[in-house]
């Protein structure tokens, strides 16, 4: 199969499932291997970006999306009168960030970090999805783990989690200022991905 024909094909699919589809299932139907739909997608991803298309190719982990391009995301919502969801307060930037460098987590492990009861923060953020049960600790009572998923790496425009910058050193000064110069570049991006959000297709 030409990869243009491949190239043809994953677009047709990822539009028709508006959701993430594993590239392993795409190579599968289609007959090619898991390398070829990824050169393929690549190349997607690039004439999307050249010809300044409306759309977007998102990759996620092992799956991969169409969406639309973030810059469209206020006449998207205003198109299909959708709301604007809420942006995230300091304290669940924080138990996101817990989470997503720690996980898989319990809630008393982050209680433990912040100091503070975080069962409210946990509970917003997993209904929005930007984290997610992932198993239980084998321990009395098998607390819930939390981790990261999809919804995670397509709100913070992250391929992987490997994408994510590397923690400062907090036991300097430097460290803090720097850990802080991250936690509000992560804020004002949450902030411009949140606007994109509403935009997905």
């Amino acid at each position: 199969m030409e990869q243009t024909e491949i190239m043809a094909a994953l677009e047709a699919v990822l539009f028709a499932s508006g959701e993430p589809v594993a590239a392993e299932r795409i190579a599968k139907v289609l007959g090619v291997t898991v390398e070829e739909v990824f050169v393929a997608a690549s190349a997607l991803e690039r004439r999307c970006s050249a010809a300044e298309s409306g759309i977007r190719l998102l990759l996620l982990g092992e799956k991969l999306q169409l969406c639309s391009a973030p810059e469209y995301a206020q006449t998207v919502a205003r198109a299909l009168e959708q709301r604007r969801p809420p942006r995230l307060s300091a304290s669940a930037l924080e138990v996101l960030a817990i989470v997503a460098y720690f996980q898989p987590v319990t809630r008393t492990y982050i209680d433990q970090i912040r100091g503070v009861d975080s069962a409210y923060t946990v509970g917003v953020l997993a209904e929005r999805g930007l984290i997610e049960p992932c198993g239980r600790l084998e321990v009395p009572g098998r607390p819930i783990l939390y981790g990261t998923g999809e919804i995670f790496l397509r709100t913070m425009n992250l391929s992987s989690l490997e994408e994510l910058p590397p923690l400062p050193d907090t036991d300097t000064d430097e460290g803090i200022i720097a850990l802080q110069n991250q936690i509000e570049a992560l804020q004002s991006a949450a902030a411009e991905t949140e606007d994109g959000a509403a935009g997905e297709a």
